[in-house]
């Protein structure tokens, strides 16, 4: 596992919350390779972003292809779609940190927590690729909508991996696009963080709430 990370794969780049984390992490200094399913759509994902933004270092590629040659990669497909999508690339995954973005919502009432068997989608990920990968959990309290926009984001993130090194990584990155990013503990602790999207989803509806998210009170001292 590297602690230096200096390109980015996101698979699902081409959705809102990919395509907005490819923006901030761009602008912070990373290569940013988009995933997809096809190489055709993440190289249309790529242009999109280099359209509106041209200071933008991004590229498109398979999904396969960029998890192979980034540093680091992130996963922001739905929930039906993590694991054909983390089978496809795990060769490219080995050794490697995998933030895992995936909430387990389920149409149509994605209002309501509604968790898989393995307790969370992470969890899931994890078990699924093996301990040569190493997953970490974060990003999934964030509305997409304000990654895409230029203005301070009230919202912290909770990190949770199995490995603090990993954490700390992850963290970095958190900070890199003006967020606060806690360490929450082991791997299973993702479940809070999972939960936790259907319950600001119902809070945005009833509220009128644009992007509701979290933010952890009183000050570390270490």
């Amino acid at each position: 596992m590297s602690e230096s990370v200096e390109s980015i794969a996101i698979l699902g780049g081409t959705g809102d919350l990919g395509g907005g984390l490819a923006r901030q992490w761009s602008r912070a200094g990373y290569k940013i390779m988009i995933g997809s399913r096809t190489i055709e759509k993440g190289e249309a994902a790529a242009k999109a972003l280099l359209d509106e933004f041209p200071d933008l270092n991004v590229t498109g590629h398979e999904n396969l292809e960029a998890a192979a040659a980034a540093d680091l990669v992130v996963l922001t497909v739905p929930f039906e779609h993590q694991l054909s999508t983390l089978e496809t690339v795990k060769p490219g995954l080995v050794g490697k940190i995998l933030i895992d973005v995936t909430v387990p919502l389920v149409p149509p009432k994605v209002g309501t927590v509604q968790l898989p068997e393995s307790g969370c989608a992470a969890v899931q990920a994890q078990n699924f690729l093996g301990e040569d990968i190493f997953v970490v959990s974060a990003f999934q309290n964030v509305g997409a909508m304000h990654l895409q926009e230029d203005h301070a984001i009230a919202c912290d993130v909770l990190v949770s991996g199995n490995k603090k090194v990993a954490r700390e990584t992850v963290i970095k990155l958190v900070e890199a696009v003006g967020l606060k990013g806690w360490h929450a503990g082991p791997l299973a602790n993702a479940v809070a963080a999972e939960a936790l999207t259907s319950i600001l989803i119902t809070i945005n509806r009833h509220h009128g709430v644009e992007g509701s998210g979290i933010v952890i009170t009183g000050e570390p001292t270490k």
